[in-house]
């Protein structure tokens, strides 16, 4: 068989030897990163890099609210997982439950004032991780690249 014959799964192609040798990489290059920014954030603020992006995505809304399903989709979690960090994030005290208006059964989360102080502080953290553990890493041509490859990724 060839090579390529090798590599065909029914109708489909699978990736060739270094196709997937650019795939490992991106995986570690990322782990690398993430592993990185969460440690930091964890030793610094006592917060994982998960309830971090909650507090970002609910600065970001319009009034610091989110119903819980746009929470999980922005953040990438599955409802129960978010459900059950909005839980922390409560009883620390920096996101509350709120009804959602328009919707007697929806349910909200809303960043509290100590949450977006919270937040301000941790992103000091956090930026600086990012400068450092991914910004310096690149030229402005290979960001504009990664940030053009990664939209078409994310489509």
């Amino acid at each position: 068989m060839t090579e390529v014959a090798d590599r065909v799964v029914g109708e489909r192609r699978t990736p060739t030897a270094d196709e997937l040798a650019t795939w490992r990489w991106f995986l570690r290059a990322h782990a690398t990163i993430t592993r990185a920014l969460e440690n930091e954030l964890e030793a610094a603020e006592k917060l994982s890099l998960a309830s971090y992006d909650v507090l970002v995505q609910l600065a970001e809304a319009p009034d610091r609210r989110l119903r819980m399903t746009e929470l999980a989709d922005a953040v990438l979690l599955s409802r129960s997982g978010v459900t059950r960090l909005v839980d922390r994030l409560e009883r620390m005290g920096l996101v509350s439950r709120c009804p959602v208006e328009s919707d007697g059964r929806g349910v909200a989360a809303r960043l509290t004032d100590a949450g977006f102080a919270r937040l301000r502080t941790a992103s000091r953290v956090h930026l600086t991780g990012v400068q450092r553990h991914f910004v310096t890493r690149l030229d402005p041509q290979a960001l504009e690249a990664l940030e053009g490859i990664s939209r078409r990724l994310s489509l």
